[in-house]
């Protein structure tokens, strides 16, 4: 009987209609695929027994001078530090203006002057738009800097946990964000309440802002219409992400200190922590295309791009949190869905292998597998959680479903009797197949069947939708699989 072998491209294709995705991954969860095979993501496990007081926004692994790892988060009223244990420490700024879990805008009653608008109807939507708290976390040698948007100042932290952070001295106020260089100038981004303006500390200096003679501080306004958002370390410059395009900063020396290029239009950041940076190059989420700086800006084409941008709650975000999962090439953001408030749901990039990946997975921030063995992800409960270790998933199971499968052009009927896995470890996964007759056509399911070698199943169809899932908690593999069946009628 002849022989259909399925060979289905990595990653996910969801763009247009469901019958476009034909002969590819038309949705997914929770699984990867790496060196040639799919694969399940690696599990989680809850990591610290204290709930942050609200929502982590940013976090930053390092180690310091004597070789000891701590992280850092932030939330919208709080600061915290983790060591080598499981232990949360409250290192807060004294004085810290706490800011805002979601996103809102002031149209409802009370937010405007008295007696503006007829009393009972909604305001109109003319008011500012205020997002949702978030933080810029980077290292001054081994101490922490830190600036949460609501607040605006810039602290320090000199990793003694009884101790909290402190206010930099003489440092601007009012500001957006910090990213410190690699020549060891700590950029104040948006200084000062000036969207458009950077203001940088003299050189190893964290307190002398104020431009001299012996010294080498300084300050600049971007020439853009768009409001700063972030900044980054890529390749001998430090990149600038403004609502609306890019600019590149290059170290020149005394007496111009810094020297400023506008490198990219129309590629603006979504959020301020939409953006993750790899050695050589910097990509971000925009407000509809994903972007990559490597000297020069690009649009990533992206198999999933109309879902993802059909699927994002804009109003919240600034809540859209971009990471490394550097052990599998991947850069991953999280971002609240249409129908969600809070951060519920992924997309991924492999850089290496070039395929896009989605799923749902309720996480806030998170750090890459740098200084620690593991990827650590701060959940929607307020729980530091350790990633890629085991396979267990609170009680989901990871799947892949395929576009619709065809032979020939499409005009033919499968009559499928068998099917040959391509399994590490048969049994480890089970499958489902969908038939349709058209493309609007009512779908029958079939399965799901375990794994032998070969396997007994029978469905006929024009179209047919394979769905691979887990069937137990394992690290299985699946590579090409393969119908045995004939061309034949409907019946």
């Amino acid at each position: 009987m002849p022989i259909l072998p399925i060979k289905i491209p990595p990653g996910v294709y969801k763009n247009g209609t469901e019958y476009q995705s034909k002969g590819r991954w038309s949705d997914a969860d929770l699984v990867r695929w790496h060196e040639g095979a799919m694969r399940p993501i690696g599990g989680w496990r809850q990591h610290t027994t204290t709930a942050f007081s609200d929502k982590a926004r940013a976090m930053l692994a390092w180690g310091d001078n004597s070789g000891d790892r701590k992280i850092t988060i932030g939330t919208a009223s709080s600061l915290y530090a983790l060591g080598e244990g499981t232990t949360l420490y409250n290192i807060t700024p004294t004085g810290l203006t706490a800011g805002s879990v979601d996103a809102f805008k002031a149209t409802g009653y009370g937010s405007q002057l008295y007696g503006k608008h007829n009393y009972g109807t909604t305001r109109p939507d003319t008011a500012t738009y205020q997002p949702a708290t978030t933080w810029s976390l980077d290292n001054w040698g081994e101490n922490l800097v830190a600036c949460s948007t609501s607040d605006g100042k810039i602290y320090e932290w000199s990793l003694v946990f009884a101790t909290v952070a402190a206010t930099v001295a003489n440092a601007p106020v009012s500001n957006q964000g910090i990213v410190v260089t690699s020549e060891r100038f700590l950029f104040a981004l948006g200084a000062g309440g000036n969207n458009r303006k950077i203001q940088w500390s003299d050189q190893e200096d964290n307190t002398t802002w104020t431009p001299s003679a012996t010294n080498q501080a300084g300050d600049v306004d971007l020439i853009t219409d768009g409001e700063i958002r972030c900044g980054a370390r890529v390749r001998g410059q430090t990149l600038i992400l403004t609502t609306t395009d890019a600019h590149a900063a290059t170290y020149q020396g005394a007496p111009y200190v810094y020297g400023f290029e506008k490198v990219g239009s129309a590629c603006g950041i979504i959020g301020p922590k939409a953006l993750a940076t790899v050695d050589t190059f910097a990509v971000w989420m925009g407000n509809s295309s994903f972007f990559v700086y490597d000297g020069y800006v690009k649009a990533l084409d992206c198999d999933v791009a109309d879902f993802v941008f059909n699927n994002i709650n804009v109003d919240q975000r600034a809540k859209i949190y971009g990471l490394l999962i550097s052990q599998f090439n991947e850069v991953w953001w999280f971002y609240p869905s249409a129908g969600s408030t809070e951060c519920d749901s992924y997309v991924s990039w492999d850089w290496v292998e070039n395929h896009w990946n989605v799923g749902s997975l309720a996480r806030t921030a998170g750090v890459d597998s740098s200084v620690f063995r593991s990827p650590f992800l701060a959940g929607t409960d307020g729980y530091m959680y350790e990633h890629e270790t085991g396979f267990t998933y609170d009680s989901r199971t990871p799947y892949a479903e395929s576009g619709p499968l065809e032979i020939g052009s499409g005009e033919n009927v499968m009559n499928v009797t068998g099917m040959i896995p391509d399994e590490a470890n048969l049994g480890d996964v089970q499958a489902k197949f969908k038939t349709r007759f058209h493309p609007t056509d009512t779908e029958r399911t079939y399965g799901p069947y375990s794994m032998t070698n070969p396997t007994s199943v029978r469905f006929t169809g024009r179209q047919v939708k394979m769905r691979v899932e887990s069937a137990k908690n394992t690290d299985w593999r699946v590579g090409d699989m393969r119908l045995e069946g004939k061309v034949g009628g409907r019946r």
